[in-house]
């Protein structure tokens, strides 16, 4: 009877010990994914990103895990065939499966984005434009993800979730601190903006030195607890890609002729241009009685003109609608002055990267550089980038005298704050785009979320005190028996 009492007394010892000894223990963080489609004019990317739930880590709470780019142009080219609008998309969906593990599948939230393209050819064909909507609706609720819907984002929505993108990638808007184990707020003053210039849109995004007083062009938003009032501006027809069809159709205008000198095309470069193609655009299908857009064929015949190209880059920019206002772009749009460092990214980082124009260089040099390259040869052209797509290379003088004419004369950076301007494409691990802001704020993740926690025993301590209990019972069973 001593023995088993003593046995029985451990035992209860031993119990009342794995109860007391309890601690917090953090619970692993559950792995959310989602993705966006960027349906964009040229092209369509598929993201895929993934976050813990307690989001909490140090180089901003979400990661890209996929960036697949969708075969063919974009989907607004599928025009009289919207089905292979939807079908485009498939090979990309496949490839995010891969990746995202079957259980979280049907919890990841999945979305699609138009941009200009969607928004040119909704003024053009709006059948057309829904038409393509649904089918590749249609495609994405085959796949067994949580599809929220494929919709045409404004131009302001564009800029101001690639403001958004930025701005959290780079901690700007809060930050954990290990140390105190809150989130911080960095001063304001590193907030940054955002330069984004696609096919067939550009945007600009910032926070202004004082308030926004024209607010048709202000974005007002809420994160992490904290208002954020941005001027947005979105310029259709002023994307790259529909800004050199409308070069084309200026300089075929003025002369009229069979054969029209091209100023950014390298010398010895010549390119065909049917007249109809111009009516496939909104922004080159307007009337102009100096042009018939007819069935005929025009040479265009590269000049390598560094200076003329410059100048007749700046004749598609309404300058005079301004005035002598400083709070002006161009074609009468009010903008207040440009305040802080910019991220610019898409078309702006691709050309740049080509020429080689590094970040640091002054203006002078980058404008010595870009009349040097509009100076050469096609021959001299071609050879150094045997890689790179033939009808892209001829493109490339247009497009840096653009991009200088829309920084400088159009938004008024200057000699000074051009070093403010970062060319980048990635922040983080993760591209700079507005698909991830757009994402961010249609999931409700800003702000971010506690970590789960809950009282739990010490696993190494609960095992042994059950293995102990086991024991001293078994003992206690066979005292009985004997």
């Amino acid at each position: 009877t001593a023995i088993v009492g003593a046995l029985v007394a451990f035992s209860i010892i031993a119990l009342v010990l794995s109860l007391v000894k309890i601690e917090d223990v953090t619970l692993p963080p559950a792995v959310k994914y989602g993705m966006v489609f960027d349906a964009g004019s040229s092209h369509t990317s598929l993201f895929v990103y993934e976050w813990d739930s307690d989001k909490e880590n140090d180089t901003g709470v979400v990661s890209q895990t996929l960036s697949c780019d969708v075969q063919g142009q974009g989907i607004s080219s599928y025009a009289n065939d919207p089905p292979k609008a939807g079908d485009s998309l498939r090979e990309c969906l496949d490839k995010a499966l891969k990746v995202i593990p079957a259980a979280k599948q049907r919890d990841a939230p999945a979305y699609l984005g138009a941009t200009a393209g969607m928004r040119l050819l909704r003024e053009q064909n709006s059948s057309a434009a829904d038409h393509i909507l649904a089918t590749v609706a249609k495609t994405m609720r085959e796949y067994p993800v949580a599809f929220k819907g494929a919709r045409i984002l404004t131009g302001e929505e564009e800029g101001a979730y690639g403001w958004i993108t930025i701005n959290y990638l780079l901690d700007s808007f809060t930050k954990y601190s290990p140390k105190t184990h809150t989130w911080v707020r960095p001063e304001a003053a590193n907030i940054l903006g955002a330069l984004d210039l696609g096919g067939a849109s550009t945007q600009i995004s910032f926070m202004p030195k004082g308030s926004v007083t024209n607010w048709n062009e202000a974005s007002e938003f809420m994160l992490y607890g904290f208002n954020y009032n941005i001027y947005t501006h979105s310029y259709l027809c002023y994307g790259q890609n529909e800004m050199l069809k409308r070069l084309a159709k200026e300089l075929i205008a003025v002369r009229g002729e069979l054969g029209v000198d091209h100023p950014c095309y390298p010398k010895d470069y010549s390119e065909t241009v049917l007249l109809s193609s111009f009516r496939t655009s909104p922004c080159t299908n307007r009337s102009d009685p100096r042009l018939t857009l007819d069935d005929r064929n025009v040479t265009l015949e590269g000049r390598g003109n560094a200076s003329g190209c410059l100048a007749a880059v700046r004749k598609l920019f309404n300058f005079s609608a301004c005035g002598q206002s400083q709070e002006c772009t161009f074609n009468g749009v009010y903008q207040p002055p440009v305040h802080g460092q910019f991220i610019a990214f898409s078309a702006f980082y691709y050309n740049f990267k080509f020429l080689n124009l590094t970040e640091g260089q002054s203006l002078a040099a980058v404008r010595e550089n870009i009349e040097h390259f509009c100076t050469r040869s096609w021959e001299d052209v071609c050879s150094p980038y045997p890689e790179e797509n033939p009808e892209r290379l001829p493109k490339y003088c247009a497009n840096a005298n653009y991009i200088l004419t829309l920084l400088l004369d159009a938004y008024k950076f200057n000699e000074t704050s051009w070093n403010n301007i970062f060319f980048q494409m990635k922040a983080g691990s993760a591209d700079v785009g507005w698909t991830l802001g757009y994402m961010l704020n249609l999931t409700n993740m800003i702000p971010a979320e506690a970590p789960a926690r809950m009282k739990g025993h010490v696993p190494s301590l609960w095992a042994v005190a059950i293995a102990f209990i086991i024991l001293t019972l078994a003992l206690g069973l066979a005292a009985l028996l004997l």
